[in-house]
């Protein structure tokens, strides 16, 4: 992976560019997440998760974004102290964003496990037959009863 192009911040126009940049890439991840967080609230999780590729390319731009920010807070602080308290704003209110969007996925990614497990219980139930009212099983020379194969669990949402 090629080291990313660092920026040096030499004057006013610089910084005030550089914040800028920071803030426009804040502000995409941001509609990106809430429209995702949004799609998800509804039920509709494949239009919520439908980008990836856009979500991973904005929150690239942020992060580096961010490492230029660190690389040249003195010059900031210098040249643009309006636009890295702007700046510090912003990302209160990004990290909000993100940390509801985090809420909504886990939610949804709680909600299906439990959706799942269910199911499963409810089919080794059906699968049991029963003798005088009681489930019942027969012996298995292997170890497992009849129609007892894993049911495959995908932890990625």
């Amino acid at each position: 992976m090629p080291e990313p192009v660092r920026t040096m911040i030499a004057d006013r126009a610089g910084a005030e560019a550089l914040v800028a940049e920071v803030g426009a890439a804040m502000q995409a991840l941001e509609v990106v997440l809430a429209a995702e967080s949004e799609a998800v609230r509804a039920g509709r999780l494949r239009e919520g998760l439908a980008d990836p590729e856009r979500k991973g390319a904005l929150a690239a731009a942020y992060m580096q974004g961010l490492e230029t920010v660190k690389a040249n807070a003195v010059a900031l602080a210098r040249f643009a102290p309006q636009g890295v308290e702007r700046l510090r704003a912003e990302h209160r209110r990004f990290m909000e964003a993100v940390e509801a969007n985090q809420a909504v996925l886990g939610t949804a990614r709680s909600v299906t496990e439990g959706l799942i497990k269910s199911l499963a219980a409810e089919m080794g139930k059906a699968s049991t037959p029963t003798v005088y009212g009681a489930p019942s099983v027969a012996p298995s020379p292997y170890g497992r009863g009849p129609r007892s194969g894993p049911i495959v669990l995908s932890r990625t949402l």
